[in-house]
Formats: C-alpha cells, sequence, structure tokens
C-alpha cells in the first residue's frame, strides 16, 4: 500500500503491462482487508490476496508481510501515508501504489481504509479495501506518457534549432552536431552526415561509439546502392529497426552495418528549396519501433540541418569567392632581397562576402631599395577588395618610377579620388635602403610601424602624417611629410594594419601595447616572428577585421671573430636608449678581451651620442667594431644625419659646454669627421693591449 492519491501524479505514469486471458480475473479483483493496530494482525480476504498476487500461505498476517509484492519505497510512502491520518485525527485515508507481480508485471493498485477510535481518539483498528487500478490510469497513463513525448520532442526541436542558428560555415554545423552533448540534444546515439556532391556522398561527419569504421567509406557513390544515398535519390525517409536485417538488402554495407553497435536507424534526406543536398542518419540502441511521432520527429530535425547546411553552404561558396577576389588583389609573391628578410602575413575576416580591403606590398626599388606597404581601403565588401587591387597596382607603378614617398602618397591620394567611389584608404609606405639602413616613411592616416632594437627595446618612431588617401586630395591637403629613420643591422621593422591592434571595447593604445610586448618577447627572425604575432594576436582579438602584417628584419652585422662588431640605434630623448648602449658597449668589450677600456670607451659614446641628439633633427647610429690590423684596437662611430660638421672649441673656465670633442681628443689616440650619404660620421679609436704582451 502506497503514497497518497496526490502522490500518484509525482510518480508519473507507468507502462500498462499487457493482460493474458488467464489474468484477466486476477486483475479485475476487489479485496478487503481487517487492520488490528493494537496486535498488529492484518487480515486478507480472498479478493485482496488475488490483488496482491498471494497465496493464503504466502502470507504472514503482517504488513510487512505485504513486502513479498510491494517495493520497499512503496512501502515507506504508504505506512507515512496511514501515520499521517493517524497523527491527524483523519477516520479515512486514500493511496495509489504499484504492487509487482510474480510475473514480473507492474500492477497500479489502490487502498482505501477506516481508521476506528476509541472514545479518546486513539485508532484502534482500521477497516479498508484494496482493488486494481491499472484499467482505470490506463488512459491517464497514456495520456501522461504522450505528453511526456511530446514535451521531450519539442525540446530536443528547440534545442537544436538553437544550436544551428549560430552556425555559420559548413564546419560550424558539424560541430553543432558532433559536439560536446550534441547526440543527446538530437535524442540520438550515434549520427553520419553527408554531402551530395557531383554523382557521390562525402560523409563529413560522424559521431558515436563504433562509427569511427565508416571512416573508410566516407567517399561513395551517388548510385543507391547504399540506404543513405537511397535515401537521398528517392527523396524519401527510410526508418529501420534491424541494423542487420539491412546488411542482407545492401551487401556493400553490410559487414560494417553488422559491426556498428546500434539496432535502429533512421535514413533521412536533407532537402532544402526543393533540393536534395545530402543526407542525416540518426542511429540508436534498443529502439524495435518508430512511433508516428518519432518519425515526425526525425523528419523535423532533418529539415532543421538541410536549412543550416544550406545557408553554411552558400555561406561558404560566397567566402570561397570573396576570399579569391582578395587573394587575387594581394601579392602572388614578395621578392628576394638582399641584406635582410621579409615575411608578410594575411588574415581574412570570416563574415561571408564582407572581406575588408586590407593590403600588403613590397617593391624592388631602383638602386637597390625596397618599397614596403601596408594599407586599408575603407569598408568591408567586394568593392572595397576591388578598390583595394586598384589602388595596389597604382602605388606600385608610382613607386616603381622612382618617385620619393611623399610623390607616391600624394599621387595615389589622387587616383583614389578620381575614381569616384567615395571610399577612402590609409597606408604607410616606407623605402628602405638595406646597405646603409636609411628609412623614409610616411603615412596616410594609418598606423605608423614598430622597430624592434638589437638590444630588445622596441619603440613607435614619431611618423609625421597627412590624411587618408583619397580624402587628401578632396580636401586639396596632398602634403605627406616623409620622415628619416635608420635601420641598423639586426632591428626588425613591424607594419600593421589596424586589425592587429584593435579589440572592441578596448582603446588602441592597449593593442598597440599588446603588439609591442609580443614583438619583444618573439624570435628573432622574420618568417618566426610573423608566426608568432599572427598565433598570438589573431587569437586574442578574434577574426571579426582583415589583417595584414609586413616584418622586415636587416640583417645583423657582427663582423667576424677576428673583427667583430655592434650596431645600436638611439633615438633622441631616450634616456633609456643611452643607458642601454653604454651598457651594450661595456658588455661587448667584456666578449672581445678588452674590459680595460670600457671606462674611455663609454664616456666618449656618450659625449658624442649626447652631441649628436642635442644639435641634430634625429638620432644617432652607434656602431663599435675591432680593428685588428696592424695592431689591435677599437673603433667608434656615431653617424646622425646633420651635414654640419663638429668644431672644437676652447671654453672658458665658466662654461657649461664646448667640453665634449676636447674630452674624446683627450680620451682617443685618434678621432675625425667623414661624410656618410646625407649626413656625417664622428670617429674615435681607442688602442688595445698588445696582443702576447
Amino acid at each position: 500500500m502506497a503514497e497518497a492519491e496526490s502522490g500518484a501524479e509525482e510518480r508519473g505514469p507507468v507502462a500498462v503491462p499487457a493482460v493474458g486471458p488467464g489474468e484477466r480475473l486476477a486483475l479485475n479483483k476487489m479485496g478487503s482487508f481487517d487492520w488490528d493496530l493494537d496486535t498488529g494482525r492484518l487480515d486478507l480476504d480472498a479478493g485482496a490476496l488475488s490483488v496482491f498476487d498471494l497465496e493464503p500461505e504466502e502470507f504472514d498476517h503482517t504488513a510487512s508481510g505485504l513486502g513479498l509484492r510491494i517495493a520497499p519505497e512503496d512501502g515507506t510512502r504508504l505506512q507515512a501515508v496511514v501515520q499521517a491520518a493517524l497523527d491527524a485525527g483523519d477516520t479515512e485515508y486514500g493511496s495509489y501504489f504499484t504492487v509487482q507481480r510474480r510475473d514480473g508485471t507492474e500492477q497500479w493498485t489502490h487502498t482505501q481504509g477506516r481508521i476506528m477510535r476509541d472514545g479518546d481518539g486513539k485508532g484502534r483498528r482500521i477497516l479498508g479495501i484494496v482493488r486494481n487500478a491499472t484499467a482505470e490510469l490506463a488512459h491517464s497513463t497514456l495520456l501522461r506518457k504522450l505528453e511526456a513525448a511530446r514535451a521531450k520532442q519539442t525540446t530536443i526541436v528547440q534545442r537544436t534549432t538553437e544550436a544551428l542558428s549560430r552556425a555559420v560555415t559548413v564546419d560550424d554545423v558539424t560541430a553543432v552536431l558532433t559536439g560536446a552533448g550534441a547526440l543527446e540534444r538530437l535524442g540520438a546515439d550515434g549520427l553520419a552526415l553527408g554531402l551530395a556532391e557531383n554523382g557521390t556522398m562525402k560523409i563529413i561527419a560522424l559521431s558515436g561509439e563504433s562509427l569511427d569504421i565508416l571512416d573508410e567509406r566516407r567517399y561513395t557513390r551517388l548510385d543507391g546502392s547504399l540506404p543513405l544515398s537511397q535515401a537521398v535519390l528517392t527523396r524519401r525517409a527510410r526508418f529501420v529497426t534491424s541494423l542487420h536485417a539491412l546488411a542482407d538488402e545492401f551487401p556493400l554495407l553490410g559487414d560494417y552495418l553488422r559491426r556498428i553497435e546500434f539496432d535502429a536507424a533512421a535514413y533521412l534526406p536533407l532537402i532544402a528549396q526543393d533540393t536534395a543536398i545530402g543526407g542525416l542518419v540518426l542511429f540508436y540502441r534498443r529502439r524495435s519501433e518508430f512511433s508516428p511521432e518519432e518519425r515526425n520527429l526525425c523528419l523535423g530535425l532533418a529539415g532543421i540541418v538541410a536549412q543550416s547546411l544550406q545557408r553554411a553552404l552558400l555561406f561558404d561558396q560566397e567566402r570561397e569567392f570573396a576570399t579569391g577576389l582578395q587573394a587575387a588583389m594581394l601579392p602572388r609573391r614578395i621578392p628576394e632581397i638582399s641584406g635582410g628578410e621579409i615575411a608578410v602575413r594575411y588574415h581574412s575576416a570570416w563574415s561571408g562576402r564582407e572581406v575588408g580591403g586590407d593590403w600588403y606590398d613590397v617593391i624592388a626599388l631602383p638602386r637597390d631599395r625596397v618599397g614596403l606597404v601596408v594599407g586599408d581601403v575603407q569598408g568591408h565588401d567586394t568593392h572595397a577588395a576591388a578598390i583595394m587591387g586598384q589602388l595596389r597596382i597604382a602605388l606600385r607603378a608610382y613607386a616603381g618610377e622612382g618617385h620619393p614617398p611623399s610623390t607616391v602618397l600624394a599621387r595615389a591620394s589622387r587616383f583614389l579620388a578620381e575614381l569616384d567611389t567615395e571610399r577612402f584608404a590609409t597606408c604607410t609606405y616606407a623605402q628602405v635602403d638595406l646597405e646603409t639602413g636609411g628609412v623614409r616613411a610616411v603615412r596616410a592616416g594609418h598606423l605608423g610601424p614598430l622597430i624592434r632594437h638589437t638590444d630588445g627595446r622596441t619603440g613607435w618612431p614619431n611618423l609625421r602624417g597627412g590624411l587618408p588617401l583619397g580624402l587628401a586630395s578632396v580636401f586639396e591637403q596632398e602634403e605627406f611629410p616623409e620622415t628619416r629613420l635608420d635601420l641598423v643591422p639586426g632591428e626588425t621593422l613591424v607594419l600593421c594594419t589596424d586589425g592587429l591592434v584593435e579589440e572592441p571595447g578596448t582603446a588602441i593604445t592597449a593593442g598597440m601595447e599588446a603588439l609591442a610586448h609580443a614583438v619583444r618577447s618573439g624570435p628573432q627572425e622574420a618568417g618566426a616572428l610573423a608566426d608568432h604575432l599572427s598565433d598570438r594576436l589573431w587569437e586574442r582579438w578574434g577574426s571579426g577585421d582583415d589583417v595584414a602584417l609586413l616584418v622586415l628584419r636587416r640583417a645583423p652585422d657582427p663582423g667576424t671573430h677576428r673583427a667583430p662588431r655592434i650596431h645600436q640605434y638611439v633615438h633622441q630623448a631616450d634616456p633609456e636608449g643611452l643607458s642601454e648602449a653604454r651598457y651594450a658597449l661595456r658588455q661587448a668589450l667584456r666578449d672581445w678581451g678588452m674590459p680595460e677600456l670600457a671606462d674611455d670607451v663609454e664616456l666618449a659614446a656618450g659625449e658624442l651620442l649626447v652631441n649628436a641628439l642635442l644639435h641634430t633633427d634625429g638620432g644617432a647610429v652607434l656602431t663599435m667594431e675591432v680593428l685588428p690590423e696592424p695592431v689591435r684596437r677599437i673603433r667608434l662611430w656615431v653617424k646622425d644625419r646633420s651635414s654640419v660638421w663638429p668644431r672644437r672649441r676652447s671654453p672658458g673656465e665658466a662654461a657649461t659646454t664646448g667640453r665634449g670633442l676636447l674630452l674624446v681628443d683627450a680620451l682617443a689616440t685618434h678621432w675625425g669627421v667623414e661624410s656618410r650619404g646625407d649626413g656625417k660620421a664622428v670617429w674615435c679609436e681607442f688602442s688595445g693591449p698588445v696582443e702576447g704582451g
């Protein structure tokens, strides 16, 4: 005897057992009982014994004796119902519970009792009836079962639709169908998804234990010789409750069907816009039939998957077209250069035809120079990509004619304005002479370059700039002032578009600092550094924007074993650079076995660097080398871009300046000044120890 009537719904429906002819009388029985609460004796009449499926000799006339047929949890609940009625002073109680008959079937049973109390209200005796309630609950149980099935189907459809609504590419669709929790979401135990392509069936997704053996048949002919291709060709679903029987019908798949660990399967064509684009197989364990509701559910899932897959196929086709157009507009190859190494990387945006107009270019120039370009045309569509291609070719042509950088951008701006596209473009262009290290750079509304120095420090040179290309011509401000930089041997120049440093909701300065940190911590070689930046920053920012990345490293110049050499560039107003330069000199002299010269060389270098940084417009290149012949000595060079030669003065006692060259003259054995390109170099020499002395 089980829980109260209100608890019957909490237990949920139980399948109604089949009734055999010999059992029908027992199932219709009703009986009575008499329970003496003082002595605990419980008497059942013949009808009650039949309801409980007990023989008279089996029953010991105790409530616990009913445990032969009542499950412990039902017995505990029924005892609680009776005790609650006794404690509350009730005169009646009733409850539904289940009886496990000796043939294993489960029977719904109802008990109703009347409590007999004495003058003090204490319960002394319970008289009641028990009856088989299976028939009266059968309809309710069936309704609850149907409601539960409908709720489950609704949940499956809702969850699948929601998950696939976020799928954009075909890979996204397969990830939704095979990822964590996907089979549970579909209500299946295994899955195979195929695409119909050019008369073949290509399986693009498998999920479920033992289905990996189907990898061997990922590509098959779409000729109806297999159940999935048959479903696609006939456009009719097929529901199979015995895969072993199906193996006899399709001998080509027989061996595989006998080895997979499933009992049933639904072979479903994927129809989108009246076209069969593929097929879906849902595998099940312990299933012997497909009810009409279950068949409709499978067909509904196939429709959802078909629509999502068709959208994904169209997206991938558009994406392939757009990225193909974009790739055709970019350089097919990068020219080989002497004196350095160049690496480029390109990362396309993710959304359909919304490709961007980012580009890069490396241009071989007269007199062994190289032109470096990165730019970005406004907009994210195929029109932006087409404009990018035209602008890249025009800029390459202007640069190849040998024009200075400012003229190249001015002409490119005029060209873009004359296209009448209402689009503008940002751009940075640099001409690099890898023999001298000279860089002439201009920018049009774009991010300037980042330089990594030989000591690992990074810096963003102050590059003066003009308006974006196109806008500069519209507003008649086609001025793009040049900035002169020096790239010493071993230094690296990094150019990129804003997609590498912009993160939604974050200031661009944070992205620039992240890029600088990644460059500082990255490898030396240009290709390895480009890969390092791609891995670190593209993963961090995501794929919502195109990114063009160009890395140029000037070849190191360590000299030779007998005549080693170091180079360092020091920016104006960079105390850290001066400190690093002094440290580098002292460390190099220690490595070269000449530490006794460190104080003099460091002092002289400091004076020459300060003079260059204070009295010229730009930074200075510091070079120190060993001259082994005819005697081993140190030569120090400080090069700047000023053509004005220094002169030695004779300052008075109260003067605070003018003693730099006097100090160099006193410390060095020789010193002098030479013209170097568009600037000069001040040098001084220091004698080393006599070899073998």
